[in-house]
C-alpha cells in the first residue's frame, strides 16, 4: 500500500512538475535564509572577538582625556605614571607606553609612508606579537641607546620584498634604525588600519630622535596586561584613584584620563552582535513563515480541486 502510494506521488509531482518545484524552491529558500542570518550573525561576533584578542591579551588602555576621541588638551603621560602603576598597582603582568607617529620610511630605492610606535619591550606580550624572524628588542639595547626596530609583515613586503631585512638598516624620517625582527602578520583589525603595516622602535628613539621631542611628559598612551584570572575592575580603581593623585584632580574635578578594558569591549560588542544575530534570525524567521503559508496555500488549492478523485480512491 505505502509503495502504491509513493508511485502515486510520484505520478502526480511529475505531472505538475513547475508546481512541486516551486512548492520545494520556497522550502529551500527559507530554511536556507535562517541558516545564513544565523551563521553571519555568529561570524560576525567571532571575527570581532578575534580582532580584539589580536590588538592584546587582557588588556587595559589609559588615554589622556575622555573616550576615544583624543587628549582633548589634557596632559598626557610621563615616565614617572608607568614607574608608580609599575610600583604600585597590583595584579598587572606588564605596563608599556605607546607613542604613534607617521612617517616616511626608506630602504634602498623603495619608500613607503607608515605607523611607526614608541615602546617599551614589555609591549611585546602585552599586545600579543610574535615572531616570524629575528628577535624583540629588549632592555639592553634600550640601556645602550641603540637605535633599532622591529617591522611589520607589510614593512617587510613594500620595502625589503625578498631582501632579508634582519642586520638591514630602513631610514624613518632622518634616523637610521637596524631591523631586528619581523613580526608575525595579523592582518586587518576593524579598530585599526593593517595591523602589519607598522615599525616599532624603543620610545626614547622615536621622541628623542625620530620626532625631536622632550621624552619627559609626551607619552599619549598607556598599555596595561592584567594577570590571568585578575579581576580588572579593581585595577581600573586603583589606576584611577593612582593617577587622578598624581594629576593633581580633587574632589569633584572630572578625569582627564580614561581607563577602557578590551574584555568589557568585547563583552558589550558580543552583547550587540548576539542581538543582531536574534533580529537577523526573526526576519528568516518570517520569510520562512511566509514562504510556508505560500505551500501551504498551493497544497490546499490542489487537494480541493480533487476532492472528488481523493474520495472515490
Amino acid at each position: 500500500m505505502f509503495f502504491n502510494a509513493f508511485i502515486i506521488a510520484l505520478r502526480e509531482i511529475r505531472r505538475n512538475l513547475t508546481r512541486a518545484v516551486l512548492t520545494v524552491l520556497g522550502v529551500v529558500i527559507g530554511v536556507a535564509a535562517v541558516i545564513t542570518m544565523v551563521t553571519l550573525g555568529r561570524g560576525t561576533t567571532e571575527l570581532v572577538k578575534s580582532q580584539i584578542t589580536n590588538l592584546g591579551s587582557n588588556l587595559l588602555t589609559v588615554r589622556p582625556g575622555q573616550g576615544w576621541s583624543g587628549s582633548q588638551g589634557a596632559p598626557l603621560f610621563s615616565k614617572g605614571d608607568i614607574t608608580a602603576i609599575q610600583n604600585q598597582i597590583r595584579g598587572l603582568k606588564g605596563v608599556a607606553p605607546l607613542v604613534r607617529a607617521t612617517v616616511p620610511a626608506y630602504f634602498e630605492e623603495n619608500t613607503r609612508t607608515s605607523d611607526i610606535q614608541g615602546t617599551t619591550p614589555d609591549y611585546f606580550e602585552i599586545a600579543n606579537w610574535k615572531l616570524s624572524k629575528g628577535r624583540f628588542f629588549d632592555e639592553s639595547d634600550i640601556r645602550e641607546g641603540l637605535a633599532v626596530c622591529v617591522i611589520g609583515e607589510t614593512i617587510r613586503k613594500e620595502l625589503f620584498g625578498e631582501v632579508d631585512p634582519i642586520g638591514k638598516k630602513l631610514v624613518a624620517r632622518n634616523t637610521a634604525l637596524i631591523v631586528v625582527g619581523v613580526t608575525a602578520p595579523k592582518g586587518q583589525s576593524s579598530f585599526s588600519d593593517d595591523l602589519d603595516d607598522n615599525i616599532i622602535v624603543p620610545v626614547d628613539i622615536l621622541l628623542g630622535r625620530i620626532d625631536g621631542q622632550p621624552t619627559n611628559q609626551n607619552i599619549s598612551q598607556l598599555m596595561l596586561s592584567s594577570e590571568d584570572n585578575y579581576p580588572t575592575a579593581g585595577i581600573i580603581v586603583d589606576v584611577t584613584s593612582l593617577l587622578r593623585q598624581r594629576r593633581g584632580l580633587r574632589g569633584i574635578q572630572e578625569n582627564n584620563f580614561s581607563v577602557s578594558d578590551t574584555r568589557q569591549i568585547a563583552e558589550a560588542v558580543s552583547a550587540s552582535t548576539a542581538v543582531m544575530t536574534s533580529l537577523l534570525g526573526a526576519v528568516a524567521g518570517v520569510s520562512l513563515l511566509v514562504g510556508g503559508i505560500g505551500i501551504m496555500n498551493i497544497m490546499l488549492v490542489s487537494v480541493t480541486e480533487r476532492t472528488r478523485e481523493i474520495g472515490i480512491r
